[in-house]
């Protein structure tokens, strides 16, 4: 066989194993694997000797030009938001398409479609968020979307502009049922936190550092209590978004010792922030705002034994930027506002792989095959990308990063190549760094400089998988989903 490219003296790490070989690749596909110095007669080498040789990065939770309802847009383009994640070592994600309460979903699908062909860099899919679910969006729009390989929808417990109530929410449920999606939830308690927020801002609390006090972890352990009974209720398989705390890990470990097919991820701000840090001088403290809110340094740690244990196993970034400084960011609203006004999410799509090998393979949290399980394997495998995304073997795309596994580098704005005007990770320091990136066997990334063209991403369909096909355990053995209502 005519090799395009064979990478060689490297160290493989899949989810299962990590060894020493040769990898060759064919039409941007992973055509063989070979003991070291097999593999011969290739158009071009790439020595990997002293790097780790692992899947592209999955980011199966990020937020990349979302429409928004006022008529603005996110920041991050899809160019740039491409940018930083080959630059950190990722090449698929999963972005968001919103439905604005009043309008049906194609109003804003087709527009977001187009976006993503325009400027996507890496390979990309959709989660549909559902923030109005009537007759006909769940009638004809939600079949509608699944029928082309968009096979997740999102439902917020909370926000102004995006949250459903129970019952709304238990429809979302049921028509996911029908179509055979899987349904991700955002958890916490929208009434709670409106409730907490207005007495905080009585009592003149109003600087960030008051966002994590209006949303303390039982706000989030009783919305992922209340997301799983009622998952279980309809039988219909969940995901449970950013989990902050040991507290709502253990509500997600009872729920899978019964059965009860509901699957978490937690992100490198839980892992590496605190609450502390919305508590510096000035407005500085509005850099570190996202929900839920990062917690104290115990759970930070306790985080790590979840992931160990495999109740949480993905880490996504939700990315969710808003710059500091401009119209749209932190500050839009002056930097004496209120946090209530303040706008919520971190950046993270460049460092997201950085930050979880250092803290985690770098500090001996866990080893390299677990990193790739939570990076690439595991969201590939729960949002049906897998064995084409998120594996080395003879047929996966060859979506590759080269890893230098004891590079030491310090976080910077200008490594993070996105558009958001700052890092929350700035000056922290590294151990651990992608060298290379390869999409589709084609070197989009060395060393930090992105080389891929706007719009060379692909859309990646996604078909119907068993894994997230229903328990068949219903309450009486009676299935309500059968009957739209």
């Amino acid at each position: 066989m005519q090799l395009d490219l064979a990478i060689t003296g490297g160290t493989l790490v899949t989810a299962a194993d990590m060894f020493a070989a040769d990898l060759g690749i064919k039409d941007g596909r992973i055509a063989l694997l070979g003991a070291p110095g097999t593999l011969g007669g290739a158009a071009r080498s790439i020595d990997a000797q002293g790097m780790l040789v692992m899947p592209g990065g999955v980011d199966s939770h990020c937020h990349i030009e979302q429409l928004e309802p006022d008529g603005g847009v996110n920041e991050e383009g899809f160019e740039s938001a491409s940018r930083a994640c080959l630059a950190g070592g990722t090449t698929s994600v999963i972005t968001f398409s919103n439905q604005f309460k009043g309008h049906r979903i194609r109003d804003t699908l087709e527009e977001y479609k187009a976006r993503a062909r325009r400027g996507a860099m890496v390979d990309y899919s959709f989660h549909q968020i559902v923030t109005d679910p009537t007759e006909a969006v769940l009638a004809e729009d939600i079949p509608a979307l699944i029928g082309e390989g968009i096979r997740s929808l999102k439902v917020f417990l909370t926000y102004d502009t995006s949250h459903v109530d129970d019952a709304q929410y238990l429809r979302v449920l049921a028509a996911a049922r029908r179509g055979g999606a899987l349904v991700t939830v955002h958890c916490e308690n929208y009434e709670a936190i409106r409730w907490r927020s207005a007495a905080l801002l009585a009592d003149g609390r109003t600087a960030p550092k008051y966002h994590a006090w209006s949303r303390p972890r039982v706000v989030e352990r009783e919305a992922t209590h209340r997301a799983i009974a009622l998952a279980e209720l309809v039988d219909q398989p969940i995901q449970i978004f950013h989990v902050s705390c040991s507290e709502v890990a253990e509500e997600i470990a009872r729920a899978q010792a019964r059965g009860v097919k509901v699957w978490a991820e937690t992100c490198p701000q839980y892992l590496t922030l605190t609450a502390a840090d919305m508590d510096r001088p000035g407005f500085e403290g509005a850099k570190f705002m996202c929900s839920p809110s990062p917690r104290d340094p115990a759970d930070r740690d306790a985080l790590w034994q979840d992931l160990r244990r495999g109740t949480l196993d993905i880490i996504s970034s939700d990315h969710a930027g808003s710059s500091y400084d401009g119209d749209r960011g932190k500050a839009a609203h002056g930097r004496d506002a209120p946090f209530t006004q303040v706008p919520n999410g971190v950046p993270g799509l460049a460092f997201r792989l950085p930050l979880v090998f250092s803290e985690g393979v770098s500090s001996g949290r866990i080893d390299p095959c677990r990193f790739v399980q939570l990076v690439s394997a595991n969201p590939a495998k729960l949002f049906g990308l897998y064995p084409r995304k998120g594996t080395i073997a003879p047929g996966a795309d060859a979506d590759l990063v080269l890893w230098d596994p004891s590079r030491r580098v310090t976080l910077t704005q200008a490594l993070a190549q996105h558009a958001i005007d700052y890092t929350p990770y700035e000056g922290r320091v590294v151990t651990g760094w992608p060298v290379m990136t390869l999409r589709a066997g084609q070197v989009v990334m060395e060393r930090d400089v992105v080389t891929a063209e706007p719009g060379s991403g692909r859309f990646l369909a996604r078909a119907p998988y068993p894994m997230i096909a229903p328990s068949g355990r219903l309450a009486d053995g009676f299935d309500a989903s059968a009957f739209p209502v």
